[in-house]
């Protein structure tokens, strides 16, 4: 039987209590990308343990669109997804000498989210089924002893690319840090006054550092 994900990730922090986990979250078009990219280079994280494009991943393989991202059903899939790249990572030999053993571009919060954020009429259903999700409450756990890295959306960077959504980026803003906050996982906010990624690599790395 496959161990759940809470149980990978007490074996690994039992085994590592030096390492750590980072989760860069936020709205479309407010730089999470570009700086989990640019924190993998600084602190040369795995390529293994980088997490990146799930939700695009799941939304190409199993044809979602933004047309869809207010249903359950891509929410849900979003979800297992990220999990699972999650327990993956988790569940690969620690380095000692790395600083970072896992680093995600958004989380299992961010479909959560989406559904809160949605508008439709069903949204406070599809919020309580997502938080209620064995392999979501299986990652709390992690999560309550990671970085969270909640970024505001910068105006002048939002595009349409086709794929991102482009509902209100500070209300996304908003319902995430208050979901988070709700969930007790503690996080650290750059807004859209730190645009430097130099500087924002800088901030993240000190806040690194002053948790372990």
């Amino acid at each position: 039987m496959s161990k759940s994900h809470s149980q990978v990730a007490a074996a690994a922090d039992s085994r590592h209590a030096s390492t750590r986990a980072i989760f860069v979250v936020g709205p479309s078009s407010s730089g999470k990308t570009t700086l989990c990219n640019a924190i993998a280079e600084k602190l040369q994280v795995d390529p293994a343990r980088h997490i990146k494009e799930v939700a695009r991943t799941v939304m190409r393989a199993q044809n979602f669109s933004r047309h869809t991202v207010k249903t359950y059903e891509m929410q849900h899939a979003i979800m297992q997804a990220q999990v699972a790249e999650e327990k993956r990572v988790l569940s690969m030999p620690q380095d000692e000498r790395s600083r970072v053993w896992l680093l995600s571009d958004r989380s299992a919060v961010d479909p959560i989210v989406y559904a809160s954020t949605s508008g439709v009429p069903e949204a406070g259903e599809m919020r309580n089924r997502l938080l209620h999700q064995q392999s979501f409450l299986d990652a709390l756990p992690l999560y309550r002893t990671s970085l969270f890295v909640a970024l505001s959306a910068v105006p002048e960077w939002i595009e349409d690319d086709g794929v991102r959504s482009l509902d209100d980026p500070s209300n996304y803003h908003t319902q995430l840090c208050n979901i988070l906050s709700e969930l007790g996982i503690s996080f650290v906010k750059i807004g859209d006054n730190m645009r430097n990624l130099t500087r924002r690599v800088e901030f993240v790395e000190e806040h690194l550092l002053r948790d372990r």
